[in-house]
């Protein structure tokens, strides 16, 4: 039985966190939160109490919020990532704060100032799914909100998530003024409607696979090389050396790194060197859900 302090209900609960937080904050961590306050009381907080929100976390990038209608989830969801791009006018690029969001409707638990749930963790789950900038929400969320706001919804099927026992069915929520249908059609450019500018990648440090410790150095220089020639391409986002050689010998998911350094795809491998002969294998991962797109050697 629950005590008097813990309450069942449904709820429309809203999580989002900063893509490539961990990268911002390493490139310059006062800045990077002085610039995080300014949103949250300028902007992001006023907006959620414009549309009757309840924060219940808002600490380093997180921040959990309930809403008593999916409606006004979704609306305000959509107003903050409208309304985040102006705010990153003026800064470069590889500093703006984009905030990722997930949206879910069902049953929560709330204890005292605490909320949880499995609903409340598939709401985190769909951050993950989330593009920078961009909204990913649940089948709950996208039948209540219907054609009441004039947003499209784009149909993504179902996802396995990370210690959700079923999967889930996920839509992206297009920030342009098309109307909600869930075709999952595409403007005349063929991006999706909330992706980034440009494909964003970043090439983790290759693994030293030939069991001498002082080839960790040619290993680090493939990683090294192949990061400049991507950079060479002026259609995709790269990340630099100093952002992702922090996550050598990691041993988080790939969606987990991903979701660090706030990009849409991957590339790792191994380098096996003996004599003069070398053997490098490299695989295309996709950020989102850890899958495999591509691999050679």
């Amino acid at each position: 039985m629950l005590d008097d302090r813990v309450k069942r209900r449904l709820a429309a609960i809203m999580m989002a966190d900063v893509a490539g937080y961990g990268r911002l904050m390493e490139a310059n961590e006062e800045a990077t939160l002085d610039r995080l306050h300014q949103h949250h009381r300028e902007f992001l907080h006023p907006t959620i109490s414009r549309f009757r929100g309840r924060i219940f976390k808002n600490t380093g990038d997180a921040l959990l919020v309930e809403f008593s209608s999916a409606v006004e989830a979704a609306q305000c969801a959509v107003d903050i990532q409208r309304g985040m791009p102006p705010r990153n006018a003026g800064v470069p690029g590889d500093r703006h704060i984009r905030l990722r969001i997930g949206i879910n409707l069902g049953d929560v638990i709330v204890d005292g100032d605490d909320l949880y749930g499995d609903d409340v963790n598939i709401a985190s789950r769909l951050v993950s799914l989330a593009q920078p900038g961009g909204i990913a929400c649940s089948a709950g969320i996208r039948h209540q909100v219907g054609s009441k706001l004039g947003i499209r919804f784009e149909d993504q099927g179902e996802k396995s998530l990370k210690n959700i026992a079923m999967p889930v069915q996920v839509y992206f929520v297009g920030l342009d003024q098309g109307p909600a249908g869930g075709n999952g059609q595409r403007p005349a450019n063929g991006r999706p409607l909330n992706a980034p500018d440009r494909p964003s990648i970043a090439v983790l440090p290759f693994a030293n696979m030939s069991g001498d410790p002082e080839q960790e150095y040619f290993s680090d220089g493939i990683t090294e090389d192949i990061i400049i020639d991507l950079s060479k391409v002026s259609d995709l986002f790269v990340l630099s050396r100093n952002a992702v050689f922090r996550h050598k010998a990691s041993d988080h998911s790939m969606e987990q790194v991903a979701n660090d350094l706030g990009v849409a795809y991957l590339v790792h491998g191994s380098v096996r060197k003996s004599g003069a002969k070398v053997r490098i294998t490299a695989q295309l991962i996709e950020g989102a859900s850890g899958g495999h797109l591509w691999a050679d050697r």
